[in-house]
């Protein structure tokens, strides 16, 4: 990608893919500032905006669909992996999940992430916010948003999403136990829900960090990194309105051959559909 001074717009153009009809088309082009990625410290006595320490960060859940199989998503996944790593967004913990769909396997290369429990997730998605068909790379904004748009039309939603009431959401304890199966097991605790509506309480468990090289398919060649790789999706309870929630949870998971040393899990509450999400948290936990 050429290079582009502090002034110019950072540009990641997305092709549009459409998941069963294989038709080629052009995705709405999402724009992201470097200033925004990279934003220098002030000058003293500057004017400035608030960055991350000046704002108690509130959660915004960032789903990406994408798969290895997709020419167009690497860029998309590298986005992903910014965000995650610099939280460009004041007053906002950006929380990542990297869904990989398996509806790009058969094109000459199998995605070594993809599920079709995940493919099923975007569908609902598809249905809930009325779209014409899946397609990747799609980011989607607590469930209800999808990320697109210039430059300050990405960040007035992101900042408006971190400035919507959330439900204050706790994993307070999680450990993963690797012996003869992979076993995690933790608690999560949830603040009273005053939506009007009842939610779902899910825990994803993915892959903090994971690569592949590509050796087929429209990726060929390429060594493509990930950050959030999802490796299974449970629900593990409800959270009623007008109530709190507090409750263990067990899972037994399918790791890849290898065996990260590092999982990061994250529980969120969400409307049925799938539709909102009203709240999340974050834990990074060590293999056992």
């Amino acid at each position: 990608m050429k290079a582009f001074s502090s002034q110019h717009l950072f540009r990641v153009n997305f092709g549009r893919e459409t998941a069963f009809l294989r038709i080629r088309g052009r995705l709405h082009c999402l724009c992201l500032t470097g200033a925004i990625l990279m934003t220098p410290a002030p000058v003293s006595g500057e004017k400035h905006f608030a960055t991350t320490t000046d704002l108690p960060a509130s959660p915004v859940l960032i789903e990406l669909f994408t798969s290895e199989g997709c020419s167009s998503c690497p860029p998309a996944d590298k986005l992903l992996e910014k965000m995650d790593a610099l939280q460009p967004v004041a007053g906002a913990q950006l929380i990542a999940l990297s869904e990989h769909v398996d509806y790009w396997d058969h094109d000459g290369w199998k995605d070594p992430y993809s599920s079709p429990s995940l493919t099923d997730r975007q569908s609902a998605y598809v249905r809930t916010l009325r779209l014409n068909t899946p397609f990747t790379p799609q980011l989607l904004v607590d469930g209800d948003t999808e990320l697109k748009g210039n430059e300050t039309e990405v960040t007035q939603l992101l900042q408006k999403a971190a400035a919507s009431p959330k439900v204050p959401m706790r994993i307070a304890s999680a450990t993963i136990e690797d012996k003869n199966q992979v076993i995690a097991r933790g608690h999560i605790e949830a603040d009273t829900n005053f939506e009007n509506r009842d939610a779902d309480i899910y825990v994803a468990f993915a892959l903090d960090h994971a690569e592949s090289q590509v050796s087929s398919g429209e990726n060929h060649g390429r060594r493509l990194s990930h950050v959030a790789v999802v490796l299974e999706i449970a629900k593990v309870g409800k959270l009623q309105k007008g109530k709190s929630f507090s409750q263990d949870f067990q899972v037994k998971l399918k790791l890849p051959r290898t065996d990260p040393t590092n999982i990061r899990i994250v529980a969120f509450a969400q409307e049925s559909g799938p539709g909102k999400v009203l709240g999340a948290a974050l834990k990074k936990v060590a293999i056992n």
